[in-house]
């Protein structure tokens, strides 16, 4: 499955994006693209071992499916950046998004993102 036009389709929903990445159940970076213009907050070494931790709080999630339910996405915000990681059944999708941005429009992004993701 090629994975650029993915992510770019996930960049492209919102001038606020920022960054994408398709990571793989192991931790492993299988595609990603900071928006054009914007400068990652992070250094790459950085960016890989994010990704890892984001694989690892998933099986960690996972422990809890049953009796809390499948995670929906997680979100998270910080001063400089927000946070959203959704699991489609065998990858994980990272994006950061501006922080300035309405919180229902978050909504609708976590959703656009989870529909163009469904198949992974």
């Amino acid at each position: 499955m090629h994975l650029i036009p993915i992510v770019e389709d996930i960049l492209s929903i919102d001038p606020g994006m920022r960054f994408a990445a398709i990571i793989d159940l192991k931790g492993n970076i299988s595609e990603a693209i900071m928006k054009e213009g914007k400068t990652s907050l992070k250094t790459q070494r950085e960016e890989e071992h994010f990704c890892r931790q984001v694989a690892l709080r998933r099986k960690m999630r996972k422990q809890f499916d049953k009796s809390l339910g499948l995670v929906n996405y997680v979100h998270i915000e910080r001063e400089k950046v927000t946070q959203i990681i959704v699991y489609p059944k065998r990858k994980t999708v990272y994006v950061t998004i501006e922080p300035n941005i309405d919180i229902k429009r978050k909504l609708e992004i976590v959703e656009l993102i989870k529909k163009k993701t469904v198949r992974l």
